[in-house]
C-alpha cells in the first residue's frame, strides 16, 4: 500500500500503487460463463492516466466537476479514477434517472461537463461528450495530481428526509476510511479473487467490486451484463472466485437453484440492506462458508461489520471496526450505555467522513449521527433496530418517501397519496403507493410513476384506500400503511 502524505495525496494514485507494482497481473475480469475479458494493471493504469489526459485536453482544470452518466461498462470505472487522477471530480449518478430527476441534481453540484452513453437520460440543454474508451486507452496521460488530501475528489448523491436527493462532497482522503474494511470485513488480501454482483456504475460495486481489490493489488471480477443471475454460481465456480460480494436478495435467488460446488470460495460479504439470519444459515449450510455482512452510509461507507477473523454474532450488524470511534446517543446526544438504544454515531474526526452535503457546511462537534435506531451489547456488538427517520432501503438502496410522494403527486385523480416500504413476502421489500381518490389502473399509474422516477424509486404495488392515515400536524403515519398492506395481503389469502 502507498505511503499516505495528506499534504501530496491522490486517491487514484493511492488506489493504483499496489497494482503499479505488479503490471502483469489481472487487475479486472469481465465474465461470461465461457470467457473472459482481461485487463491487466498496466493496461488499467495507462486507460486511468490516459483518460485524465483526455479530459484536461477538453478544457476541465483540476477542482471542475464531472457528471458521469455511463451505463454498465468498464468504462464507468476508467472514467471514475481517471477523473480523479488529474484532479477533476466526477460526480458519479444512477443510469436509471429520469430526465427531471438528473436535471435537478446537474443543477445542484454546477456540473462544468457530462460524459454519458446513448440512450441514458441528460440534463435538459445539455451536450455531453461521448464516452471512448478506446481514445482513453490512446490519449496521452496526465501526471498525477498531488495536492492537499482534504480536496473535494468525488460526490455521490443519497436521498435525504426531503424530497431533494442530497449531494455528498468526498474528499481524496477518503480512501483512507476504506482501509479498515480490507481486513475488519472482506478479508481482502493480495492473492484473492473478488467476485461482485452488481453492475459497474453501482457505488457499492465500485467500493468493494473494484477500489478496494485494486487497493490491495488483488483481482477484481465482474459478470459481464449477459450473465443472469442464476448462473453466477457456475461463474463463481469457473473463474475460481475466492470472495463473492453481493445483497441479500441474489443470496436468495441462488439458492433456490441449484448451486454448484465452490471448492475456491473463502466466504461471502453483503451489504445495502439488512441480512436476515435464515438466509445466512441457509448459505452457510449449502456452501460451507459464512456471508459477512457490512453496514454503512452514503456519507462514510461501512464501518460496522463481521469478518472472518471475527463473525457477527447472530443477530446483530457486527462490531465497529478498528480505529472507528462509534457511539449510541440519546436524544441529548449524551453517549448510552450498554443495551439501551439510540442513535448511532460516527466521531467526525474519521478519515472516511465526507466533507459535507453540497451547499451546507461541514459535520461540526464531536459525532456525526445517523437517522439508525441501534444498541450496542457487553461483547461490543451493534444490535439494529430500523430508522429513526422515514427513509425507505428495498433493495440495499435508500430511498426518500418525500421525494417520491412529491413526483406521484400530479397523478390524475388522486386526492391524497403516500408511500411506504412493505413486506409482500419474508425478506421481499419493496415500495408501495397508497392513495385516496378515484381508483388508477395500475398501468396509468406505473406510466406516471415511470416518466418521473427512476425505475428502483417506483411503486411496485398501488394501494386504493378510503384516506391516508395522518397525525395532528399531517404527517404520514407510515407505520399504519404498513399494517393497513398486511391486512390486504391476510385478506388476499384466505
Amino acid at each position: 500500500m502507498a505511503h499516505y502524505d495528506p499534504s501530496r495525496f491522490n486517491l487514484a494514485a493511492h488506489v493504483l500503487a499496489a497494482g503499479s507494482a505488479t503490471p502483469d497481473k489481472v487487475a479486472l475480469a469481465i465474465l461470461t460463463l465461457t470467457g473472459a475479458e482481461r485487463w491487466s494493471y498496466a493496461r488499467l493504469l495507462r486507460a486511468v492516466l490516459g483518460c485524465g489526459g483526455w479530459l484536461l485536453s477538453r478544457g476541465l482544470t483540476p477542482g471542475d466537476r464531472l457528471l458521469i452518466r455511463l451505463g454498465n461498462s468498464p468504462g464507468y470505472p476508467v472514467l471514475y479514477l481517471g477523473a480523479i487522477a488529474a484532479g477533476i471530480v466526477p460526480v458519479a449518478t444512477s443510469p436509471l434517472l429520469t430526465t427531471p430527476e438528473i436535471t435537478r441534481m446537474a443543477a445542484r453540484i454546477r456540473a462544468k461537463a457530462v460524459v454519458a452513453d446513448p440512450g441514458i437520460a441528460l440534463p435538459q440543454d445539455c451536450t455531453p461528450w461521448p464516452a471512448d474508451l478506446a481514445a482513453w486507452e490512446q490519449a496521452a496521460p496526465c501526471g498525477w495530481h498531488f495536492a492537499d488530501a482534504d480536496r473535494e475528489a468525488y460526490i455521490v448523491f443519497t436521498s435525504g428526509t426531503s424530497a431533494t436527493p442530497l449531494a455528498v462532497r468526498h474528499a481524496h482522503r477518503a480512501i483512507m476510511g476504506r482501509a479498515p474494511m480490507h481486513a475488519a470485513w472482506e478479508g481482502l488480501t493480495p492473492s484473492d479473487r473478488l467476485l461482485h454482483s452488481g453492475a459497474f456504475n453501482w457505488t457499492y460495486t465500485m467500493g468493494t467490486g473494484l477500489i478496494d481489490p485494486w487497493t490491495v493489488g488483488a483481482t477484481a471480477l465482474i459478470a459481464a451484463p449477459s450473465v443472469a443471475t442464476e448462473h453466477l454460481g457456475l461463474v463463481l465456480r469457473r473463474h475460481d472466485a475466492t470472495i463473492f460480494a453481493s445483497v441479500p436478495t441474489v443470496f436468495r435467488r441462488l439458492l433456490r437453484g441449484e448451486m454448484p460446488g465452490l471448492p475456491r470460495l473463502r466466504h461471502a460479504l453483503s451489504a445495502g440492506e439488512a441480512l436476515p439470519q435464515d438466509l445466512r444459515r441457509a448459505w452457510q449450510e449449502k456452501t460451507g462458508t459464512d456471508i459477512h455482512e457490512a453496514f454503512g452510509m452514503s456519507e462514510i461507507s461501512t464501518f460496522l461489520s463481521g469478518s472472518p477473523t471475527r463473525p457477527a454474532p447472530e443477530g446483530t450488524s457486527g462490531f465497529p471496526q478498528p480505529g472507528r470511534r462509534i457511539a449510541v446517543l440519546s436524544d441529548a446526544g449524551e453517549p448510552l450505555p450498554p443495551g439501551e438504544i439510540g442513535r448511532l454515531a460516527v466521531a467526525t474526526s474519521d478519515p472516511g467522513l465526507m466533507l459535507s452535503y453540497e451547499g451546507e457546511a461541514p459535520p461540526s462537534g464531536k459525532w456525526f449521527t445517523s437517522g439508525d435506531l441501534v444498541h450496542q451489547d457487553h461483547r461490543g456488538a451493534i444490535h439494529y433496530h430500523g430508522r429513526a427517520d422515514e427513509m425507505m432501503n428495498p433493495g440495499g438502496i435508500r430511498i426518500s418517501p418525500r421525494e417520491v410522494e412529491a413526483a406521484l403527486s400530479a397523478l390524475p385523480g388522486v386526492s391524497d397519496l403516500a408511500v411506504a416500504e412493505v413486506e409482500p413476502a419474508p425478506g421481499t421489500r419493496i415500495v408501495a403507493c397508497f392513495y385516496a381518490g378515484q381508483p388508477v389502473p395500475e398501468s396509468t399509474a406505473n406510466e406516471f410513476a415511470a416518466a418521473r422516477l427512476a425505475r428502483y424509486k417506483c411503486p411496485r404495488a398501488w394501494i386504493h384506500t378510503e384516506e391516508i392515515p395522518r397525525g395532528p400536524t399531517g404527517k404520514v403515519i407510515r407505520r399504519r400503511l404498513m399494517a393497513l398492506f398486511q391486512e390486504q395481503l391476510s385478506k388476499a389469502d384466505r
